[in-house]
């Protein structure tokens, strides 16, 4: 986004209005675009610095107070769950956020709109910026209201799923009585040092169930895990009624 595109339609799409636009747009602001830029006033991560607290802070608030009866350590890997890097990218991507990023002219053309860690980056600094706003829209209370507002698919999807939340342990349940425990492999490895990218197979019995890539391996697995999930579901379930019907045989 050139430096003179209005950010009206961005805060039409947040439902913001920022009584300090200079704010937005420094949330805005890559550090790539910052380097290349003598007239930028610095780059997004100390807004995304304040922003990471506050939506840990606000997270917490609301897994508290929506469930009551849940124990702490479920709270725990739910709030991890909800402001991890893919989750956060997900909810920038469904805000639009890439679009309005300011960034430098290699980091655009090397798909930087779409990259994991800039939306959730950008994400968590634009929390940062409501939180420092004053307008009626900004300030603690605003930055709340943006984040539940943001995440609520996220949160209401919480008790859905197992998978979701930590699809190598369900994979590794499903798995290892029939097909022994689940091997990753890293098969490619790509990107400069900030911004890299892997890719991970998941093995069972020697055969591959699933493929992730991700910013780091652990995210790779972790969507490798959840199509193979998916995979064996459905192995599981085909495998079922053959199971009922030779018990009905005998």
């Amino acid at each position: 986004m050139p430096a003179s595109v209005s950010l009206t339609d961005l805060q039409e799409r947040i439902g913001l209005r920022f009584a300090d636009e200079s704010l937005l747009r420094l949330a805005l602001t890559h550090s790539s675009y910052a380097n290349e830029h003598t007239d930028a006033v610095g780059s997004n991560e100390r807004l995304e610095f304040l922003g990471d607290a506050v939506l840990g802070l606000v997270v917490a608030e609301r897994l508290y107070a929506d469930f009551p009866d849940i124990e702490e350590g479920q709270l725990t890997q739910w709030r991890a769950h909800l402001v991890q890097g893919p989750t956060l990218a997900r909810v920038a991507g469904r805000l639009g956020l890439g679009r309005w990023l300011l960034l430098g002219r290699g980091e655009d053309a090397t798909g930087g709109r779409e990259r994991e860690g800039n939306l959730a980056h950008v994400y968590e600094a634009l929390i940062g910026a409501i939180c420092l706003d004053s307008g009626p829209g900004g300030g603690m209370d605003g930055a709340r209201r943006f984040i539940e507002r943001s995440l609520e698919p996220e949160i209401t999807g919480l008790q859905t799923d197992p998978a979701e939340l930590n699809p190598k342990g369900v994979l590794q349940q499903l798995a290892e009585t029939e097909l022994g425990r689940p091997q990753y492999v890293t098969t490619d490895e790509r990107g400069p040092d900030h911004a890299r990218e892997f890719t991970v197979e998941v093995r069972l019995g020697g055969e591959v169930f699933g493929t992730g890539c991700g910013g780091s391996k652990q995210q790779a697995e972790k969507q490798a895990a959840r199509q193979a999930v998916l995979r064996l579901r459905e192995h599981l379930d085909a495998e079922a009624p053959a199971l009922d019907a030779t018990s009905g045989a005998e």
